[in-house]
């Protein structure tokens, strides 16, 4: 779903909530990635059987693919958050998060708001 929509649907402050609290799932993820990673070189054994060792070599794959793409994926969570949390704070009236979605326009890239305390329009880039 767009930010745009949830947004509209939740507020802006149940959005970015949302946005940290994936983001650090996918934290977590890293670190039981990084914890398979370790428990595979721990149990790498070079006079195992080769079959043993292709097992233990793909979970130390698997562990570094997972572990990369959570990290990925956690660094841009969290800066398209804060990105956007930045553009939140109304310029006249220091609100930060109040503020009501205006019409929708044909670039989803760009949110029209207006602050609900001073009724200052702005837009916030996604």
């Amino acid at each position: 779903m767009s930010a745009a929509r949830t947004i509209r649907r939740v507020g802006f402050r149940k959005w970015y909530e949302r946005e940290l609290l994936q983001s650090h799932a996918n934290l977590v993820l890293v670190l039981f990635a990084s914890i398979g990673l370790l428990a595979g070189f721990e149990i790498y054994d070079r006079n195992a059987p080769p079959l043993d060792q292709l097992q233990v070599l793909g979970s130390i794959l698997a562990s570094v693919l997972v572990g990369v793409f959570a990290l990925r994926r956690y660094l841009y969570l969290l800066s398209h958050a804060e990105f956007v949390a930045d553009q939140a704070i109304c310029q006249r009236c220091d609100a930060y998060g109040r503020f009501d979605l205006l019409e929708e326009r044909n670039d989803p890239a760009r949110l029209r708001v207006r602050c609900r305390g001073c009724e200052h329009v702005w837009e916030i880039h996604l």
